[in-house]
């Protein structure tokens, strides 16, 4: 999709606004299926976690309408065996993210779903310091989860800092997923972002419509991991 950046770029640069720091994570359980995977939480079902700021916490709409419970949904539809869960964080940065990270997984996931760096982008944070906490959210997964899978959700900034900076933000995505073999989403706001009428009146984020696109989006690229077989516990 080709981007209306003016629209776009007043998106973005607003999305530090109305943002808080209340959210808590929210569980959604998909029904059982027959495979039994090995990051399993006490119900049996193996957890996926979706890690990352207002997008993901679904700021201004209700729980069940934020694209992982959405997710969740579709996981119920297709009979797969899966606990969905919502840890995303309004405001939330990758320094902030690599902070808490460890108290997330206290317990292991199957899936780990990451979702951060936008809000480094709008503060003009160096890039440096964006890419090495986005790895070392990668590499405590890695060690503390080591049979998850990462998803990596990508993002985009409009070039009011420049544009060498906006597509070297673009271009770290692409580039710790290849580095570190992760599965990538391009563009979590694919279709969304700088739409007005799939945003809400602040045009930042989503309305509940917006979150089905994005949840269309994710569901594209994780379907299929959520389909492949899982590891046996304690391989």
């Amino acid at each position: 999709m080709k981007l209306t950046w003016t629209v776009f770029c007043g998106w973005l640069l607003l999305a530090l606004a109305g943002c808080s720091t209340n959210d808590t994570p929210t569980t959604t359980d998909a029904p059982p299926a027959a495979s039994k995977p090995a990051a399993s939480t006490a119900t049996g079902k193996p957890t996926i976690l979706f890690f990352g700021n207002s997008l993901t916490a679904g700021l201004g709409v209700e729980p069940d309408e934020a694209f992982p419970a959405l997710i969740g949904q579709k996981i119920d539809s297709a009979g797969l065996r899966y606990t969905v869960v919502n840890a995303g964080l309004s405001g939330e940065t990758t320094a902030g993210g690599r902070s808490r990270v460890g108290w997330v997984l206290r317990k292991p996931v199957a899936v780990f779903v990451l979702e951060l760096g936008g809000n480094d982008g709008l503060r003009g944070i160096p890039l440096t310091d964006t890419r090495r906490n986005l790895q070392a959210i990668i590499d405590t997964v890695r060690q503390l989860s080591p049979q998850a899978q990462i998803v990596l959700a990508g993002m985009q900034i409009p070039p009011n800092l420049g544009a060498d900076y906006a597509a070297e933000f673009k271009q770290l995505y692409g580039e710790l997923a290849q580095k570190n073999n992760l599965v990538l989403i391009p563009f979590l706001l694919e279709g969304v972002g700088g739409v007005a009428k799939l945003n809400q009146r602040d045009g930042i984020h989503p309305t509940p419509a917006g979150h089905r696109l994005v949840a269309r989006t994710v569901w594209g690229i994780l379907r299929p991991v959520l389909q492949q077989p899982q590891p046996a516990a304690g391989s």
